[in-house]
């Protein structure tokens, strides 16, 4: 068991006569014995474990879910397998903790694919009716060994044989592991090794399990058709949380601390259309805007501020969209608002302009961040005598960097920031190609004492971020259904505050 180890209450107790045991075990149904159809997901997968197996020919590769986490004593953070273990087993929000996917290697080549987990529970075990953490009558049942083979196409085995499998040739097979995802799998692995006295040195070995994690990091960059439907999926789905939001927008002024009825207004639809949300949601009104990663959302929301909402759905697969909307509280974008706002949006189109094959993955920020200098430059804040070019080198100048401190794009799909281990030759560096879907999300921010800003923009903070595809022959923004001008913002909010009243 790699899950984390609860703190159990000794003042609680279970029955625990054989007279008992044999009574909760009688008078239920026949489970039924109808194979779980094969997952859509299941032959894409099967690809994925291909692609892999080529590049690690004859190598043991193991991939685990991770386990459950402690919140405080006998209660766990709801369960998120490993993005690696997700992709390559085809399994998402549905997985079973503390489960291990294995490429074991076949002597005449390629890999077998296992899952080892934790099965069904027979209904005269313990666990049945004791365990409050895994057991059927606390949790729910887990799916059978059959279930998983019937839905995955792969085989499945009970985690008690992975350590079996695991040390089978270990010295003369090299064994990588992804250890970010389980530190304890990770520790056997390691003990393993020790005990086949491996030749490698343990930082060549950990060096092999970067390696390992990096290049799965990396096969994510191009998405599938299936995972591109993944991705339209949470975008719908976050399309229709913003639309929930609007007409709540007067009841969040209304009762106070409005950011968190905000974020609550989403996280309704996160929870009814998908997993949940894909990342904290960002729910900041008036001066919180100003700050990137405000999640804390414990502000009041008032009349004639704008509300910054940066907040994504996960969909069971655990694709997750990451949008950004700058909404008026009002429904009416002020003089110097529309200033800022529409200045942003130039930015945003020009870094967009910017997604298509054959550029690099940091001309979209280069486009962006030049629109962003412009302006500022324009409007006077760059100091006496610095010139846009000036500003725009790399290393000695990005003032303008003051207010818009975070680059205009990232990778995105199972992690809102996707296939983050890869190095920056291969990231910032890498050449955009069509499957690739991305972010562009430039902002302008004005602290409320930012004294280098003018009186009447501080205060305000605007972001605006779309999820686009790449394509053969330029991108498709996705999240295009939901409104980005400023006249549209105001008909949008107008269009759905209207049908709330009717």
């Amino acid at each position: 068991m790699t899950s984390d180890k609860q703190v159990k209450a000794s003042h609680r107790s279970t029955p625990t006569s054989g007279e008992f045991r044999a009574f909760i075990a009688s008078g239920w149904a026949s489970r039924s014995a109808a194979p779980v159809p094969r997952a859509e997901v299941a032959d894409y997968a099967a690809r994925r474990r291909a692609v892999l197996s080529r590049r690690f020919p004859g190598e043991r590769l193991v991939i685990p879910a991770g386990g459950l986490k402690v919140r405080s004593n006998d209660t766990d953070y709801p369960f998120r397998p490993h993005t690696a273990f997700a992709y390559l087993s085809g399994l998402g929000a549905h997985s079973e903790p503390d489960s291990v996917l294995v490429m074991d290697p076949k002597p005449g080549g390629g890999h077998e694919a296992v899952l080892f987990f934790r099965p069904l529970a027979p209904r005269d075990s313990e666990e049945f009716f004791a365990d409050a953490r895994f057991g059927e009558f606390w949790v729910g049942p887990r799916p059978t060994v059959q279930d998983v083979e019937s839905q995955l196409g792969i085989s499945a085995r009970h985690i008690d044989s992975f350590p079996d499998v695991l040390a089978k040739d270990a010295g003369a097979t090299q064994v990588r592991v992804v250890r970010p995802a389980d530190g304890q799998v990770a520790h056997l692995v390691d003990q393993t090794r020790a005990q086949a006295e491996v030749s490698a040195s343990v930082a060549q070995q950990h060096e092999a399990d970067e390696e390992l994690a990096r290049y799965l990091s990396g096969m994510r960059i191009v998405k599938d058709e299936w995972e591109i439907g993944e991705m339209r999926r949470a975008i719908a789905a976050t399309h229709q949380g913003f639309e929930a939001i609007i007409p709540g927008l007067p009841e969040a002024v209304r009762k106070g601390r409005g950011e968190r009825w905000v974020e609550g207004l989403f996280g309704l639809y996160a929870r009814h259309e998908g997993n949940g949300v894909g990342y904290e949601s960002i729910c900041a009104s008036g001066d919180h805007a100003n700050t990137i990663h405000w999640t804390r959302n414990t502000g009041q929301v008032r009349e004639g501020d704008l509300i910054l909402v940066d907040a994504g759905v996960e969909v069971d697969s655990l694709y997750t969209a990451d949008i950004t909307r700058t909404l008026p509280v009002t429904g009416r974008f002020t003089e110097v608002q529309r200033k800022i706002y529409e200045a942003v949006l130039e930015a945003q189109e020009a870094g967009m302009a910017a997604v298509k094959p054959g550029n690099k993955f940091s001309d979209i920020h280069a486009a962006a961040n030049r629109v962003i200098a412009q302006r500022l430059h324009d409007w006077g804040l760059l100091p006496d005598g610095v010139t846009l070019e000036q500003t725009l080198d790399p290393e000695h100048g990005a003032w303008h960097r003051r207010w818009m401190v975070h680059g205009t794009s990232h990778h995105l799909g199972m992690d809102v920031h996707d296939c983050q281990l890869l190095l920056r030759q291969e990231y910032m560096d890498g050449e955009l190609r069509p499957g690739m879907i991305l972010t562009v999300e430039p902002g302008l921010y004005f602290k409320a004492d930012d004294l280098l800003a003018p009186e009447e923009f501080r205060g305000i903070g605007v972001r605006i971020e779309d999820n686009v595809l790449v394509t053969e022959d330029g991108h498709e923004n996705l999240s295009s259904a939901m409104p980005r001008t400023v006249d549209d913002v105001e008909a949008w909010i107008d269009r759905v505050q209207s049908g709330a009243g009717a």
